[in-house]
């Protein structure tokens, strides 16, 4: 027996997320992809496995919005002191490219590495002191390679075959079990590799190095999640605080540093400590000639701001060393004079976005409605404290109409049919946003009707957009192929023949709404 069945219409372009993963910024991040070869960060592979993952919790000191906290009462003299303390040529924001990264996968085998400074405050992660036991690919990048290290291969810059010297971090990032091994001073020697000293962080845990305890960084602090990456900045925002070095730090680290490195134990209080968070004041503004890796940085600079992780000769910060950055990416910046930051009162191990009674927000369930109807939203939002509630498209082919979008049970209408997601956040200005998302499919009605042996599909359509008719034997995600293309929509009844459909046993058909 033959039977054909028709698909409801849906918009090529739209994508829907199911089980959305949302970051602290408010984007859906999509599955993350498997690594199952050592990814180098200067790679659209490795673009693609870091966009898709949350690099350290939602409520991480790294990822807190500092944009709304209030300024320490000495902020201005602090920035007169970071001022004071550099040469007078080095008194702006200064761009470095410094370290890089490689992704492993879980299974990632692990090689021994010789801590030759500071193995009693390194993570030997099952090895033997002095030597840890880390996952270590024959790609590791090591610090400023390959945009500041010449024609040196890889392999020439692990063994530091000019004995070029510096700081040398290296890091790696297992995305699957979410941890990262940094280390400082990293070489290989004689085919065995040495490191100063090792680190290892849960990119899912606010857990904190032992109190006293370095890094690879002076700081104590992880330098994965400070990192400047290509793929952040094509997005056009740096969704994370950023790591930034003065030339001097006082005694004593504050949250969520663990580490001093004071030189000259001074306890000055307009001097920076380790851990102290600066954000770029909101009244900056940033060119519209500027590029756009230099626009993401004052973003994220604005909202997130960077905290001070180590001492050195300017006001800088951290920038993978990516070969695909033009020549210029981020020249501008060092026009930013350090006047044109301010220290915020940073938020402690139990405050601001880690502080209990964060709220809570659901989008309900995903929906399928005709077009023309309206869609009854089903959100709900739980909070302690007062609390701004916000429903937005995050995606869609048209605009959306809602009821009363500061309500989280409302309305929606929509402009054209397809595929929309629509986000609801929770936002009480001291924990992190809380977002959710829910997927509303917005159908066309397609029927279909036999005519000789041809098949007709029948929808109605929409004056000047443009439909695709597709047909499948058994509704395979890869047997789907093109029946009909570039059908004009005149805001009738359109008919589509396919000639010779019930010579077949069986077949699936669908309408598409293109772009």
């Amino acid at each position: 027996m033959r039977f054909i069945t028709g698909i409801v219409i849906f918009a090529a372009a739209a994508t829907a997320f199911g089980g959305q993963r949302i970051n602290h910024q408010g984007r859906i991040l999509g599955p993350e992809p498997l690594v199952t070869v050592p990814l180098l960060f200067n790679t659209a592979q490795a673009d693609a496995v870091v966009a898709a993952m949350q690099i350290m919790p939602v409520t991480s000191a790294w990822n807190e919005d500092v944009s709304r906290l209030p300024l320490l009462s000495n902020s201005a003299a602090m920035i007169a002191q970071i001022t004071a303390d550099l040469a007078s040529n080095r008194r702006t924001l200064r761009a470095f490219y410094e370290m890089n990264y490689v992704l492993v996968p879980d299974g990632q085998a692990t090689q021994s590495i010789n801590f030759f400074n500071y193995p009693d405050e390194s993570d030997l992660d099952g090895g033997v002191s002095p030597n840890g036991l880390y996952p270590i690919p024959p790609n590791l990048p090591v610090e400023t390679w390959p945009n500041q290290t010449g024609n040196l291969t890889l392999a020439q810059w692990q063994q530091d075959v000019n004995n070029t010297g510096g700081d040398r971090h290296a890091i790696i990032v297992k995305p699957g079990a979410g941890l990262i091994w940094e280390t400082w001073l990293t070489r290989l020697v004689g085919g065995a590799w040495q490191a100063s000293n090792g680190a290892k962080f849960d990119l899912n845990s606010n857990t904190l190095r032992p109190a006293g305890w370095t890094s690879g960084d002076a700081a104590g602090l992880p330098m994965f999640p400070a990192l400047v990456r290509y793929d952040e900045c094509e997005r056009g925002m740096v969704e994370h605080a950023v790591r930034l070095v003065v030339k001097r730090t006082r005694v004593g680290p504050i949250y969520p540093a663990t580490h001093q490195a004071s030189v000259g134990n001074t306890t000055n209080p307009d001097i920076p400590a380790m851990g102290q968070r600066l954000r770029l004041k909101a009244s900056f503004v940033i060119s519209a000639n500027w590029t756009k890796q230099e626009k993401a940085v004052c973003r994220g600079l604005m909202k997130y701001g960077g905290l001070v992780a180590d001492n050195g000769g300017f006001f800088s910060f951290s920038v993978c060393p990516d070969d695909r950055f033009p020549s210029n990416a981020f020249d501008n910046l060092s026009s930013i004079a350090i006047s044109n930051f301010e220290v915020v009162q940073s938020t402690g191990a139990t405050q601001g976005p880690r502080a209990p009674g964060a709220p809570g927000a659901s989008a309900g369930s995903d929906q399928t409605i005709p077009f023309g109807a309206t869609a009854l939203l089903q959100g709900n939002v739980s909070a302690t404290l007062p609390t701004a509630i916000q429903w937005k498209v995050y995606s869609g082919p048209g605009t959306v109409s809602f009821g009363n979008a500061a309500q989280p049970a409302t309305t929606a209408a929509f402009s054209l049919p397809g595929t929309y997601t629509l986000m609801l956040s929770a936002d009480d200005s001291i924990h992190a946003v809380s977002y959710d998302a829910t997927t509303i499919n917005v159908v066309l009605p397609t029927e279909g009707y036999a005519n000789g042996n041809d098949f007709i599909v029948q929808f109605p359509s929409l004056a000047g957009r443009i439909y695709q008719v597709e047909a499948s034997p058994d509704l395979s995600t890869v047997s789907w192929t093109t029946a009909a293309d570039n059908i004009v929509g005149n805001g009738d009844l359109i008919q589509i023949p396919v000639v010779n459909a019930l010579s077949n046993i069986r077949g699936f058909y669908r309408v598409k709404v293109l772009p």
